[in-house]
């Protein structure tokens, strides 16, 4: 999944019991990070079939009874999602979002988000952004990585009903290898045709491969480019929860599957799966960094 490294089916487990019985408990000891940290959920597939995202270990489904119990949780537990705008409003004048906010989104636009999804969210007046990538997204159905996708008409039906749509760029390629003028293509077109097709206006990117993190002038340039190309910010693959330090346009997310337990769901809300952060950025610095094209116009 995306943000996930990949797991085998005892890691998984091993990464919930470390989740939920340690870092869980010394999380709400205030161990670390005493300060209210916004989770910004990320979800793909919405369906009962186990899909798997580009042959990683980790599942990308969430199947629909799962997805029910979640969002009734966040009820239940008093959270309160809110559209990504207000959230940008509070980060961009560096204010702590209140206490049991919650941003949900989900990447890729598959069509079992209009008929999984987008029920649950209307029954119980909750707010979500879904990101498009645009070259999958028609008048008549398209398929992304074997994954039905939605169409313009489902899309102007849900945003009438309060859905936002975020890009996920045109082609759903690894933009960290392409030339600049092919990325701002890639921001650009995207922004411009869910914009025309919606009716609304599009504010927030999701990267849809891993962040360039380690490359520090790549991230500023990508950074320079939504800026140029109108976004307000930009949500990635990157784990953990977001402070009001943190840069708009490098947000962090938490992955949500139908691995989730109540309890491994609450962990990841309330920070207990901040510890799996901190491995990926520490296993991250210990891979050797790929060769890149140059990233010039063209």
């Amino acid at each position: 999944m995306d943000g996930q490294l990949s797991l085998s089916p005892n890691n998984m487990s091993l990464d919930r019991e470390l989740t939920t019985k340690v870092f869980h408990p010394l999380r709400r000891a205030q161990f670390w990070d005493k300060d209210y940290r916004l989770p910004i959920l990320a979800y793909h597939s919405v369906s009962p079939a186990p899909q798997k995202d580009e042959g990683k270990a980790a599942t990308a489904a969430t199947d629909p009874f799962t997805f029910r119990q979640q969002m009734r949780q966040l009820i239940t537990d008093g959270y309160n999602p809110t559209d990504i705008p207000q959230v940008v409003e509070w980060l961009r004048d560096g204010k702590h979002p209140p206490e049991k906010t919650v941003i949900i989104t989900f990447d890729d636009g598959l069509r079992d988000f209009y008929t999984n999804a987008f029920p649950v969210l209307q029954e119980h007046s909750l707010h979500a952004t879904v990101f498009l990538a645009t070259d999958y997204i028609g008048v008549s159905r398209h398929s992304l990585n074997k994954n039905e996708c939605l169409t313009w008409s489902e899309i102007r039906e849900m945003s009438k009903s309060g859905i936002r749509f975020g890009s996920h760029g045109v082609s759903h390629g690894d933009l960290a290898h392409l030339p600049q003028v092919e990325v701002m293509r890639e921001l650009g077109v995207s922004k411009a045709e869910i914009e025309r097709q919606s009716g609304s206006s599009v504010q927030a990117f999701s990267y849809p491969h891993d962040f360039p993190a380690k490359d520090a002038a790549s991230a500023k340039s990508f950074r320079d480019l939504l800026v140029k190309a109108g976004y307000t910010c930009c949500v990635t693959r990157e784990l953990g929860r977001v402070r009001a330090s943190d840069d708009l346009y490098r947000l962090k997310r938490i992955p949500i599957n139908s691995r989730d337990t109540p309890a491994l769901f609450t962990a990841k809300l309330e920070g207990g799966y901040d510890w799996r952060a901190w491995q990926q950025s520490f296993l991250k610095k210990l891979r050797p960094r790929k060769t890149k094209k140059q990233n010039s116009p063209q």
